[in-house]
């Protein structure tokens, strides 16, 4: 392991040397697709609610815009009432075809005041993240959230609030085309698969997103909070890496 990858582990909290701690928990990068609807779920829950009148002319419109449109669009939205506490909404940042896909769950205070998802704290993390498997916030990445606007006190976002950004979110990976998605956390993970998700349960697995495949790890914000789990967000970087080289080698 090279001194930079030691020095950004360090940062992680995973330094001097991470290492698996037992063959048990190795991820396998080997395992079959599968979809939401094959993976086993308690009880899935309305992430995606019916569309209130006027919605579906809405999401037609959406589906049809451009990046500029788009970004017009989601400054101006008034759909749900997250726009009413907001200081802007936040599209996302990064390469519009990227081969990389990160989603989370919505902007916080700092994303907010900035205009740009992943800022904060959780941001720093999230860049010490992405280097860690060698990605650059920029470089053949983009990063985007469910929501576009800041929940208030930085709760978890209302299913018609998911709902009103979903078109934004659809055409954002309409127009990016990524080869993988990274769903950080449980809310982005229940958005775009449509289920409910436990973390836990779902790690190691690879699903899929209107045929993208997709990954689901744990949201920087909660590893800020538990430190004991940044050893299994390793385990999944370390499986999303893998995921994408042989991606690629199957469209050589």
């Amino acid at each position: 392991m090279t001194q930079k990858r030691d020095a950004i582990l360090c940062e992680m909290g995973l330094g001097p040397i991470w290492r698996l701690r037992n063959k048990t928990e190795t991820v396998r990068a080997d395992e079959p697709f599968v979809t939401a609807q094959d993976r086993p779920v308690e009880a899935p829950i309305a992430v995606h609610p019916e569309p209130v009148e006027g919605q579906g002319d809405r999401a037609s419109r959406i589906a049809r815009m451009d990046w500029e449109e788009l970004r017009q669009s989601v400054a101006a939205c008034r759909t749900c009432g997250l726009c009413q506490a907001r200081k802007q909404a936040v599209l996302g940042v990064g390469d519009v075809n990227a081969d990389w896909l990160f989603v989370g769950e919505g902007p916080g205070a700092e994303e907010d005041e900035r205009g740009e998802p992943f800022v904060g704290q959780a941001g720093k993390l999230l860049d010490a993240m992405l280097a860690a498997i060698d990605i650059k916030r920029g470089k053949d990445v983009y990063i985007a959230n469910a929501v576009k606007c800041r929940p208030p006190n930085n709760r978890t976002p209302e299913p018609e609030e998911t709902a009103a950004c979903w078109p934004y979110l659809q055409r954002q990976i309409a127009l990016i085309q990524p080869k993988l998605i990274v769903a950080l956390g449980r809310p982005a993970a229940q958005t775009l698969l449509g289920v409910e998700v436990k973390i836990g349960a779902s790690r190691g697995r690879r699903f899929e997103h209107q045929g993208i495949p997709l990954i689901v790890t744990y949201h920087p914000a909660y590893l800020l909070r538990n430190l004991s789990d940044k050893a299994k967000a390793w385990e999944d970087l370390v499986f999303a890496r893998k995921s994408m080289r042989e991606l690629k080698l199957k469209t050589v």
